[in-house]
């Protein structure tokens, strides 16, 4: 750990307890603190041609994670934590939504449509990307959480166990049964269109 994280680690440990009981100073100094940090996670996280940018995303965790303070419990791990579960919780709500809606902001119109993405392949992509989402919302809020941060979020087991507070064995477990579930329902679609298709 580097002098200046333990530096903010310390810091944090003394500002976080006031901001909890509502000393506004303290909370807007725990921002303060946290803000260069949570942006640094978004930019190794969030495309920079993205939007939300990584810099509209720390904004919204750092608003987040101030009206998260006032119930904030220390169970004996740094408060950056607590930050980053956040913050990777908002990065997966962002990833999903960029999934499902592909009008992305840009500056210019380019004069050419690049090779290999007609119009064609671009509604397979997102139909695709819809049906994902779709399976995902029939697994509980955690195994959700869970596949998203592992196989969409690149996470190991182990930073996914810290940010759904678990353990890295858990975490597996949680990922293989809820895999097994969206792949049991997409075969029953196969079969059913099959069927579907034989009458």
């Amino acid at each position: 750990m580097s002098d200046d994280t333990e530096d903010t680690d310390e810091r944090l440990a003394r500002l976080v307890p006031a901001a909890v009981t509502g000393d506004a100073r303290a909370l807007q100094d725990v921002i303060d603190l946290i803000h260069p940090q949570v942006v640094r996670y978004c930019r190794l996280r969030v495309p920079a041609t993205r939007y939300p940018t990584p810099e509209d995303l720390a904004q919204e965790i750092s608003l987040a994670v101030a009206r998260a303070v006032p119930n904030y419990e220390d169970r004996g791990k740094p408060f950056m934590a607590f930050v980053y579960r956040i913050a990777a919780n908002k990065i997966v709500d962002a990833r999903r939504s960029q999934s499902r809606d592909l009008s992305v902001p840009t500056d210019e119109v380019p004069d050419n449509t690049p090779s290999g993405d007609t119009p064609e392949t671009l509604t397979l992509e997102d139909s695709a990307s819809n049906e994902v989402a779709e399976l995902l919302d029939h697994l509980s809020e955690k195994a959700r959480r869970i596949v998203t941060l592992r196989v969409f979020g690149g996470y190991s087991a182990e930073e996914t166990a810290a940010i759904v507070g678990s353990t890295a064995g858990a975490v597996r477990v949680a990922q293989f049964r809820g895999l097994a579930k969206m792949r049991e329902i997409l075969e029953a679609r196969g079969e059913h269109r099959q069927n579907t298709r034989t009458q």
